[in-house]
């Protein structure tokens, strides 16, 4: 590694397993001092909140390769020669993630690089959920994000040095069974999209991106599949290629963003997958538009138009599949 953050300090939440530890342990070998995170010492094999699904016990032993903790994850920094302090608690709640912050500057003297990874999750159908599945998927994620940052903002101005990065997801598109989560990054992007236009010419930069990659949800949506019947070629055939992959290859992306390389860098959204690519979403933008010539639209204009113009060919033909299936 080239020690490009070398002298810097870095929080990364949800690093107990999955990306998040792969990120911390990239930060780590590029030089920076690391304060690993999860909610309580220990792991979960369900990568989805309120799920108990009947693992196999080959299932059971590859989870339990990539399970792990806060310590965990700082022990084997420090075994590489690097420099960790583990921090238990769920950045959710407000008051944990001011702790989180100031465990960095106790520990480091200082913080310059927050990556808000920690992600909680439910899926089903809205028609299920309830304020508890609800706030699963929103708190952790949105909420969060918000908390961190609001606590090291200070720190880094005071810099003038920071890099934030917040892990979205593809579901910021509407999802089918993803409603909250769905909700929780598509807040995240605007988030991001607004803080960066608020820190501008701080030293600041805020960026998101959508990881995918061979995680513990993966293990979890597979055995998912087999218990619905999915041969396991099957599954495997209709997997991403990104998802058949760990992430250690893709995260030095994350490495160079958090760099002082990367300082005329904020506000934008990329897509980061383990089979090598990497992308740059675009801003929703209007794609079409009608326009009345009266004051008022007429009910009758609208039924017209609105069909026959505003969704010709996109939106009526989806809906009418939708409403044969149920």
């Amino acid at each position: 590694m080239s020690g490009t953050l070398e002298g810097r300090v870095a929080v990364v939440t949800g690093s107990g397993q999955g990306i998040g530890r792969d990120i911390a342990l990239c930060l780590a070998a590029e030089g920076a001092s690391v304060i690993t995170n999860n909610r309580k010492p220990g792991s979960s094999l369900n990568a989805f909140e309120k799920t108990d699904i009947p693992f196999t016990e080959a299932e059971l032993t590859e989870l339990t390769k990539v399970s792990g903790d806060a310590k965990t994850t700082a022990d084997l920094i420090t075994a590489r020669g690097g420099s960790a302090v583990p921090f238990f608690g769920d950045v959710g709640d407000f008051g944990n993630a001011g702790r989180i912050v100031e465990t960095a500057i106790e520990s480091f003297g200082r913080v310059d690089i927050i990556v808000n990874n920690a992600s909680s999750n439910w899926v089903g159908n809205i028609m299920d959920m309830d304020e508890e599945l609800w706030d699963i998927s929103v708190v952790s994620k949105l909420k969060g994000a918000f908390n961190l940052m609001h606590h090291a903002l200070p720190h880094m101005k005071e810099q003038g040095y920071g890099r934030i990065l917040n892990s979205s997801s593809d579901a910021f598109q509407g999802l089918t069974g993803y409603a909250a989560y769905g909700a929780a990054n598509a807040g995240l992007v605007a988030l991001t999209r607004a803080t960066a236009g608020d820190l501008a010419g701080t030293g600041i930069t805020v960026n998101a991106y959508t990881p995918l990659a061979k995680t513990r949800a993966w293990y979890n949506a597979a055995a998912a599949y087999r218990l619905q019947g999915v041969p396991a070629e099957a599954i495997e055939a209709g997997a991403p290629e990104a998802m058949k992959r760990t992430a250690e290859g893709m995260v030095p992306f994350l490495a160079y963003l958090s760099s002082e390389h990367a300082a005329g860098i904020s506000g934008h959204l990329f897509k980061l997958a383990a089979d090598g690519e990497i992308g740059l979403w675009n801003t929703p933008e209007v794609i079409r538009s009608i326009r009345t010539e009266d004051e008022i639209w007429s009910m009758g204009d609208l039924q017209e138009r609105i069909p026959g113009e505003l969704l010709k060919d996109i939106a009526i033909a989806e809906h009418a599949i939708r409403a044969e299936q149920g």
